[in-house]
């Protein structure tokens, strides 16, 4: 079976430098982000902050030999990294059926806008993006865009109803920080994301972490090897994030929801829900009673009263439940399918980052699954991002290749 068309659930927008300075009322459009020029250099200024857009963030088109880090403009970039025109021709290129799209300059979930100081102007900013993902790429390309918001991050009840906002004009999904304690902000295990959860229990809003989000890759060591890190890091953020929810008691809280561990991988998922069935067999008796500070030293700690878990959960069903995985390339993770479960697997490409598969994805998938039967292939490649995203895709037959 060739795989054919097939929904990318994490894809990356390079904002074009009309975005903000098209929709922002007119007394921000000077105090907003802007490109500016200097030279040869080209970056966004906001407050008092210069922001370039990395080589690596835009590299469809170009052969692995051209890939650099480096700052790039908007001459060197492929126009389907910013345009959506363009971007939907380059998705009719690679088969992408449908395509959800995260930011580039407010960067994985926003933090951008988190950052700044003036918090009406940043919330005026991430509204701006918002409506921009549905009116120029979902409502101009029905059936193309999952559209995706980002939040105010600093005020959960904003957040909310920037959801309801957006979900009453067909918005999917909102970003989020894989671990919002990197960025200054409470952890999940508090109730301060409260307002923000039940709004997405309420719609359905999957709840997408990138990984990156929470501006804080794992490393072993600040000398640690770019390639070695890159290889590392992905997997042992996405890892804590997983388990971080399961163990969080807000899937009993609010049943609906769901999140996608977005370009996390997958092939580390079975160990994790192995180990922490383990951890709850072994240690769930003096866990119910207290939770501690593990600390290596086995200096006096102090207890912080029993844990915020019902220990009799089914582990295995909270995540099927719940909790969806991504993958761009992952021999291992379709090994383990049986484990991980066909229901709870989605492809992505990654256009246009240095990691993505595009325009050969659907071909190079077609190998990956072709052990699986059409039935399951359908599942990973289409259907489940209809079913978690609440999402009815183009009919390919309309789409002129």
């Amino acid at each position: 079976m060739t795989l054919g068309w097939f929904i990318s659930v994490d894809d990356h927008l390079i904002e074009p430098a009309r975005l903000w300075q098209e929709r922002l009322p007119q007394k921000w459009r000077d105090t907003g982000p802007r490109i500016v020029r200097e030279g040869t250099s080209e970056f966004w200024v906001y407050e008092d902050r210069q922001i370039v857009t990395t080589g690596l963030n835009a590299v469809a088109g170009k052969s692995r030999e051209e890939f650099s880090p480096e700052p790039i403009s908007y001459e060197d970039m492929r126009p389907g990294c910013y345009e959506p025109a363009a971007r939907v021709a380059d998705m009719n290129q690679g088969l992408v059926l449908s395509s959800i799209l995260f930011p580039s300059f407010p960067r994985y979930c926003g933090q951008v806008f988190h950052e700044a100081k003036d918090k009406e102007l940043a919330l005026l900013g991430v509204q701006a993006w918002n409506d921009f993902i549905l009116e120029d790429f979902a409502a101009a390309y029905p059936g193309r865009f999952i559209p995706m918001m980002i939040i105010p991050l600093w005020d959960p009840v904003a957040a909310a109803a920037e959801i309801r906002r957006t979900a009453a004009r067909g918005a999917k999904s909102i970003a989020f920080s894989e671990n919002p304690t990197k960025l200054g902000l409470p952890s999940i295990h508090t109730d301060f994301w409260d307002p923000m959860l039940d709004a997405c229990n309420e719609t359905g809003f999957v709840v997408s972490m990138h990984v990156g989000s929470s501006s804080n890759l794992i490393r072993t060591s600040p000398d640690m090897p770019t390639l070695a890190f890159m290889a590392y890091s992905a997997a042992a953020n996405q890892a804590g994030t997983l388990l971080d929810w399961l163990f969080s008691g807000k899937f009993e809280k609010f049943p609906n929801l769901k999140i996608a561990l977005s370009e996390g991988s997958i092939g580390w998922i079975p160990y994790f829900l192995e180990r922490a069935e383990q951890v709850i067999d072994k240690q769930r008796f003096w866990a119910s009673r207290f939770d501690i500070d593990m600390n290596a030293s086995h200096e006096r700690g102090e207890a912080k009263g029993a844990a915020n878990f019902n220990l009799d959960t089914d582990i295995r069903q909270l995540f099927r439940d719940h909790v969806f995985g991504t993958f761009i390339e992952d021999a291992a993770g379709i090994r383990l399918l049986d484990i991980i479960g066909e229901d709870n697997v989605m492809l992505e490409c990654d256009y246009p980052h240095s990691d993505s598969t595009w325009p050969d994805t659907s071909k190079l998938a077609s190998g990956w699954l072709a052990h699986l039967s059409e039935d399951v292939q359908h599942k990973i490649a289409v259907g489940n991002a209809c079913r978690v995203y609440d999402f009815t895709p183009a009919d390919p037959a309309t789409i002129e290749v």
